[in-house]
């Protein structure tokens, strides 16, 4: 009966992050495109280490992926494939880094549930995720609906966060610093396939 009931309370907060997501979007970001130069970033992981873009291309292609919080469970869905891939994606020389707008309190609540050992970063005034058009704001409305299910973006994501999110978007980054792929869905419920991601490690 218990576990009925979960499952049911987690359907109904997907069903309503779904409605939410659908009315939320008031700017209209793009995302960086195919054969664009990939911005260097800097930001320090769940260990406290400070990770640059430009270092992890020193042992090979990068991982982007941006996710939106610990509250979203297909965030910790994909973040948990990415962890049970990690092994295979290294072995082609490939890192992965996921950056979110959560503060690292939130950052380590996504490591407790998803396993992640790959860097997650903590992006300080949105700066990696502005710099990868990914950010959009949410309006008052949609702000007001998340904090009725228990998601009040302001206390997880800290003051200067706290009105935006990012498109679950993901690049692959080669040596060169070129964007070689991207998944870029406003949908947050899908997400780029492991399998089409290994194609371009």
């Amino acid at each position: 009966m218990m576990k009925k009931l979960m499952t049911q309370s987690r359907l109904i907060v997907s069903s309503v992050l779904l409605l939410i997501s659908s009315m939320v979007i008031a700017q209209d970001p793009h995302g960086l495109q195919v054969n664009q130069a990939a911005p260097d970033f800097s930001g320090k992981d769940q260990f406290g280490k400070t990770i640059t873009l430009k270092s992890l291309l020193k042992k090979g292609n990068v991982l982007l992926v941006f996710y939106r919080g610990e509250w979203c469970p297909y965030c910790n869905k994909y973040l948990k494939e990415l962890e049970e891939s990690l092994l295979t994606i290294s072995a082609k020389g490939a890192s992965v880094v996921a950056v979110t707008p959560e503060k690292p309190e939130y950052v380590a609540k996504s490591v407790e549930k998803t396993k992640a050992t790959f860097p997650i970063l903590h992006d300080e005034a949105l700066k990696i995720m502005k710099n990868y058009d990914v950010a959009y704001k949410l309006d008052s409305k949609a702000l007001n609906r998340y904090k009725k299910i228990n998601v009040d973006l302001n206390i997880i994501n800290g003051p200067v966060n706290s009105e935006s999110l990012p498109i679950p978007a993901v690049y692959i980054i080669d040596q060169k610093g070129t964007i070689v792929y991207r998944f870029f869905d406003p949908d947050y419920t899908n997400r780029a396939p492991i399998s089409s991601l290994m194609k371009y490690l």
